[in-house]
């Protein structure tokens, strides 16, 4: 259609351009949609690709990266805020307050890190009201982060330990498979890293 004929039609160059912002904007949970759907069912096997990995690089051209941060923030929006994937958010949103799936991905974070429900609604509300970046969001988080340390520095304290035990077992868990497969080390060594393991559950 040519810009003559859009004018002649009623619609404004602006909101065209607002339009297709919208699209642009929401298309990536399209993406995500179909994406969970292929990595949930294995789709991408019937389609001669082994891994998930290797279908979105060579198919759709995204980074694996790329691609787990949509699924999450898919499956995140569709498991914790589904209202916003309905399609009257879409229409009924100012284009600036669609979310990326960057700025979802940080607000899927933050619920992990436990925060109270009053924190939690304000960065919803910075991200879906205020139209927030993912950037912005991030400062907001660590903010709040720091003031929670402030407010209760033993229970930071805590939950830091806890955090860094867990990393810990998790590293000598994957050092123990690798043992286990490899024999490169002897079995006596193999049960003290299990003794380890088990001490340090002990202090969670």
């Amino acid at each position: 259609m040519h810009t003559e004929d859009i004018f002649a039609s009623g619609t404004s160059m602006r909101d065209l351009a607002l339009q297709a912002s919208k699209s642009f904007k929401s298309s990536w949970v399209e993406l995500g949609r179909a994406l969970y759907t292929i990595w949930k069912d294995k789709l991408y096997k019937s389609w001669g690709y082994q891994q998930f990995d290797a279908y979105v690089t060579k198919e759709i051209g995204i980074r694996k990266q790329t691609s787990l941060k949509l699924l999450r923030s898919y499956y995140f929006l569709e498991k914790e805020e589904p209202s916003y994937l309905q399609k009257d958010f879409a229409e009924e949103a100012d284009a600036a307050q669609i979310p990326s799936y960057e700025a979802v991905d940080v607000l899927r974070l933050a619920r992990s890190k436990d925060l109270d429900e009053q924190d939690y609604q304000k960065l919803k509300d910075n991200l879906f009201v205020k139209g927030k970046d993912s950037r912005e969001i991030k400062k907001d988080l660590t903010l709040m982060m720091r003031q929670r340390e402030e407010i209760d520095p033993e229970e930071a304290w805590q939950k830091k330990k806890e955090t860094n035990i867990k990393r810990f077992i998790g590293t000598l868990k994957s050092l123990k498979r690798e043992m286990d497969e490899t024999k490169l080390l002897p079995a006596d060594m193999a049960k003290e890293v299990n003794a380890l393991i088990k001490k340090l559950e002990e202090q969670l």
